[in-house]
């Protein structure tokens, strides 16, 4: 054993035992003691209380301070004396701050003794505490429980304190996390002092039988609350994966309600068309177009009676909070445009218990307001599904919230319309190719041929143009890359200076460089398309922020690592860190169908139920991203 390991416990008691002395000669020293004594022995008004305390002078808050450290240390102490003491003299402020001074002190002079006795000393501390230690160790979620602890008035300061040390936190960690879960219950033993004094002597009486009450049942169900404690330190980590649960019969109608008073207020009109007679048959499937990202708003007010079960991107099921208030509604998640078992054996599940399934076949949202493709597969699911088929097709609602748009437009109008599209008899006749005819005919949309229908329509947005270059990344006159910027209805060029100013109905004015948006993004699309055709050794490369699902579910999304991505004609490769690693991750091509995008935020794919997001150095550049996967894409096959 060397020197500085016989050292370290012999430095650590004597530390402890010079402030435990200095404690103990403290309070013994001069009229201390029997200042003290008489405090707790002899009957007192409020006011002789705090004239002899005042006595103490300096030494009266010392004297609290002393007090709460021992009531740390010394674990059979109950800390509410001191506290509610601390309260009458002092009053809230300072006599919650004298107790947490205290409360410091004794919680620090435990995790010194862990750090020189370790386990050693268990029994002193630990006799009622019924925590599997092994579980706590491994929990992401101990902080929480040592909080809970802090909450239950059996359990005393010293007990949850060793309990903390024993986890092998430092002690910055350590210090913080038992500070805060003390400071509630000594705000309310000090609070009860204050309240003493402010309050009739009835009113304090009553509160603390409630307290005492209170502790009498704790201590009843003491061996529950601990079993429940280490069931919830036995949970298994937050998981994307869920199978088809029921409906809550408050959330849905909620949200309903609340989508129509947003609606309301944001000055956007609805209407609602149904060609079906009474509610739309169980088991089956609907199919509803996705301009935009509340779709399920529109589509979900339809079918809101038969419950329908909505088929969600699994991104939205990464953060806890999320997930389950979605599965609350009878969604459940898909990684889109990926292979996913979990996602088909709840889409098979649904029918088989006569629910409704409803899906958005795009499986994303529209870039520039018109039809965007669906996979063959679906046709293939639509066939052997054997039910009947709806659609809900929805027009305006890609124009009232477009993908790259800062909020709804006040004076737009969406109309959604829900009718059948197959019986269940018709399913079983026709041939997937016809199927698929019938479902593209159905939803195919143009949102700009349809404003031109509707001429009373105006969209009142100041910034009716703003995130407009995020779909438009190539300039109309210099043809260089992202270099338009807009500022309220106008999108200008850094390069070349004002291009364009939309009007209230996405009409370009004035230099009028195309007709509306989708002119653009589609003259964008037929540039890159050129590029790639006319080149066989094609790429696009960028460096990359690469971020991943969250494992504690407490946020979307985590920040993984940084790198270079590169998409070529074999597939898109990512070279950088991952978790402190260095990684080379290759998605063949074969494996992408199309890579997802954000406007201006990132383009993404998914392998199973994990997602690989990647954030550009230049945001604008997401969308080509997503154009030339989907052309090179269509090349290959």
């Amino acid at each position: 054993m060397t020197l500085k390991k016989i050292l370290k416990p012999v430095f650590s008691v004597a530390v402890i035992i010079i402030i435990l002395g200095l404690a103990g000669l403290f309070v013994f020293s001069g009229d201390n003691f029997d200042l003290l004594r008489s405090l707790f022995i002899e009957e007192h008004t409020n006011e002789e209380l705090r004239e002899k305390l005042a006595d103490f002078g300096v030494k009266g808050y010392i004297t609290i301070i002393v007090l709460s450290m021992l009531q740390v240390v010394i674990s059979f102490l109950p800390a509410e004396p001191v506290q509610v003491l601390s309260g009458i003299t002092f009053g809230f402020p300072v006599g919650l701050l004298l107790c947490t001074i205290g409360v410091l002190l004794g919680n620090t002079v435990i995790y010194i003794l862990y750090r020189t006795f370790g386990n050693g000393i268990r029994h002193y501390f630990m006799t009622n505490l019924h925590i599997d230690f092994e579980k706590a160790a491994r929990s992401k979620q101990v902080a929480l429980v040592i909080f809970i602890l802090y909450f239950l008035p059996a359990i005393p300061y010293g007990m949850i304190c060793f309990f903390a040390s024993s986890l092998g936190m430092r002690y910055p960690r350590y210090i913080t996390i038992t500070l805060l879960g003390a400071i509630p219950s000594v705000c309310i033993g000090v609070g009860l002092g204050q309240m003493a004094i402010a309050s009739s002597y009835i009113v304090s009486i009553v509160v603390f039988g409630l307290i005492l009450l209170l502790l009498a049942v704790v201590m009843i169900k003491k061996q529950a609350i601990f079993d429940k404690v280490n069931a919830y330190l036995a949970r298994p980590p937050y998981s994307s994966k869920t199978t088809v649960q029921g409906y809550s019969r408050i959330i849905l109608p909620v949200a309903y309600v609340c989508s129509r008073i947003v609606f309301f207020i944001k000055g956007v009109r609805v209407r609602y068309t149904s060609k079906v007679e009474g509610e739309i048959e169980s088991p089956s499937i609907v199919l509803c177009n996705h301009g935009s990202f509340i779709d399920f708003a529109y589509a979900g007010s339809l079918i809101r009676k038969v419950r329908p079960h909505f088929i969600v991107a699994r991104l939205y099921f990464y953060k806890r909070l999320v997930g389950n208030m979605l599965r609350r509604v009878g969604c459940f998640p898909k990684s889109m445009f990926a292979a996913d078992i979990e996602s088909a054996k709840n889409c098979l599940r649904v029918l088989k218990t006569g629910k409704v399934l409803a899906m958005m076949p795009e499986a994303r949202l529209s870039t520039a307001g018109k039809f965007e493709d669906i996979q063959e597969g679906t046709f293939h699911f639509l066939k052997k599904s054997g039910v009947p088929v709806y659609t809900i097709k929805i027009c305006g609602d890609y124009l009232a919230s477009p993908k790259w748009g800062d909020g709804l437009r006040r004076g737009a109008l969406v109309e959604a319309e829900l009718d059948i599209l197959f019986t269940k008899e018709e399913i079983e006749a026709l041939s997937v190719e016809q199927i698929k005819e019938g479902v593209l005919k159905r939803l195919d949309y143009n949102e700009f041929e349809w404003l031109k229908e509707k001429p009373e329509i105006r969209y009142r947005k100041k910034t009716l143009a703003k995130g407009l270059e995020n779909i438009l990344p190539i300039c109309p006159r210099c043809h260089s890359r992202y270099t338009l910027t807009s500022a309220g209805k106008d999108i200008s060029c850094t390069e070349c200076g004002h291009i364009g100013t939309l009007d209230d109905r996405y009409s370009f004015i004035d230099e009028k460089p195309f007709e509306n948006p989708l002119a653009f993004y589609e003259w964008c699309e037929e540039q890159i398309k050129k590029e790639i055709t006319e080149s066989d050794n094609y790429s696009l490369s960028s460096p990359v922020t690469l971020c991943m699902r969250s494992a504690e579910g407490k946020t979307l999304l985590r920040t993984a690592g940084t790198g270079t991505c590169t998409l070529t004609r074999e597939g898109l490769t990512y070279e950088g860190t991952l978790d402190k690693e260095d990684k080379t991750i290759h998605f063949a091509m074969s494996d992408i169908y199309r890579l997802l995008f954000g406007a201006g935020e990132n383009f993404e794919i998914y392998v199973g139920s994990e997602i690989y997001y990647f954030k550009p150095e230049e945001k604008r550049s997401c969308v080509e991203w997503y154009i030339a996967s989907k052309i090179l894409k269509d090349s290959s096959l």
